[in-house]
């Protein structure tokens, strides 16, 4: 086996096993699979940690982790797919930010593995054990690389920056509460 079978063989490997990941979270978000809570008890989730309006957040949510997962196993797209996980990894890492860094205290280390791994799928390209290889990598163009991960930054940003702003002033609002009763 020569060392690009061996790399083309890695990819395939890391793609299907980082999508097939990424797609059962998200289809627990969306359709309740795998003992999920489907669409609208992820929206009340989603509400509950700061992501309004809720359906909206739990859909995103949803279709970059369950769409971006697919789409990174298949190798199709492979550019917008690991931008499009890595973008709602990033909302999942804002959410279990406060409970520091290791999986077993509720920390951001899993969800951020997952963002990181499917950036570097995203970055590297899906091999030629693809969906975009066998596409003539229609899909995978440097422009599409650009559009996607600026795309996925930007909107990662700002719904990551709402809701930061929004639970700031909640917690100002309940610290006047407090000090005036």
């Amino acid at each position: 086996m020569t060392y690009l079978d061996r790399r083309d063989l890695g990819l395939l490997v890391l793609r299907v096993g980082t999508g097939a990941v990424l797609a059962a979270h998200g289809t627990q978000k969306l359709f309740g699979w795998f003992g999920g809570g489907g669409l609208d008890a992820t929206a009340k989730a989603m509400e509950a940690m700061g992501f309004r309006p809720g359906r909206p957040s739990a859909m995103a949510a949803g279709l970059g982790e369950a769409g971006g997962g697919a789409l990174l196993a298949l190798g199709l797209a492979t550019p917008a797919a690991g931008a499009a996980a890595a973008g709602a990894m990033a909302g999942a890492v804002s959410v279990h930010a406060p409970a520091g860094f290791f999986n077993q205290s509720g920390g951001f280390e899993y969800p951020a593995f997952l963002g990181f791994t499917a950036a570097a799928i995203g970055l590297t390209g899906s091999g030629r054990l693809s969906l975009d290889h066998a596409t003539g990598h229609r899909f995978d163009q440097p422009w599409t690389l650009a559009a996607a991960f600026v795309g996925a930054g930007l909107a990662a940003a700002a719904v990551v920056g709402r809701r930061a702003r929004a639970q700031a002033t909640a917690s100002a609002g309940a610290d006047t509460e407090g000090t005036a009763a």
